[in-house]
């Protein structure tokens, strides 16, 4: 009886995993149809294709169709996938990133400005969410908190021409000339007879 068993579970398994390995195989054979089809830019029929085999709890599949609704226009559709993948991985700053891509379509400026503070949540170190996170501050004209974006990614690519020429725009609306001279200075070793740099340094002489 006990040898039964042993058999029967050992059956079981095979066949579980048997079922697994298949349901992959056409998983993956769906998914390299959706990128041939993204390929020549039939974004509809790439998301067909994940659609027919959509599961809610599948994390791939709805950062899949969050990047495929984009490509095609649908920017609601869009963030209603990128969203539930964010629910599912919540840790993850991938689906963070690309539900900006929307909401910047759609030009929902506090939501991309709530999901560049999410990013940097996870990650205060990262550039570029620092960077973009300042610009839109720096348009708002809040140049205080667009300088505190600015300096963290000034000081992690200090002889980047973005990096140094909203640092020193930044600088010179706050009232820190001599901070703006430099760094519009340094632009210049970046950029030579850079039009905005040589605007920026006329107005502080």
């Amino acid at each position: 009886m006990k040898l039964l068993k042993i058999t029967i579970t050992a059956l079981l398994t095979f066949a579980t995993f048997s079922m697994s390995a298949q349901a992959n195989k056409v998983l993956s054979n769906i998914f390299k149809q959706s990128y041939d089809y993204e390929a020549t830019k039939n974004y509809e029929a790439a998301i067909n294709t994940i659609s027919s085999v959509y599961i809610e709890t599948s994390y791939e599949i709805n950062i899949r169709l969050g990047w495929l609704n984009y490509l095609s226009g649908k920017f609601k559709e869009s963030i209603k996938y990128y969203q539930k993948a964010i629910e599912l991985m919540p840790a993850a700053t991938e689906p963070k990133w690309g539900i900006i891509y929307p909401y910047t379509k759609l030009e929902n400026w506090i939501e991309v400005e709530k999901n560049y503070a999410a990013v940097l949540k996870i990650d205060p170190q990262n550039s570029t969410a620092n960077y973009n996170l300042g610009l839109i501050y720096y348009y708002r004209k809040d140049y205080i908190s667009a300088k505190k974006y600015f300096d963290v990614s000034l000081n992690l690519f200090p002889f980047n021409y973005n990096n140094l020429l909203m640092s020193a725009w930044t600088n010179y609306f706050l009232g820190n000339k001599n901070e703006a001279s430099i760094l519009f200075n340094k632009t210049l070793l970046l950029s030579p007879n850079d039009k905005s740099a040589l605007e920026g340094l006329s107005l502080i002489k």
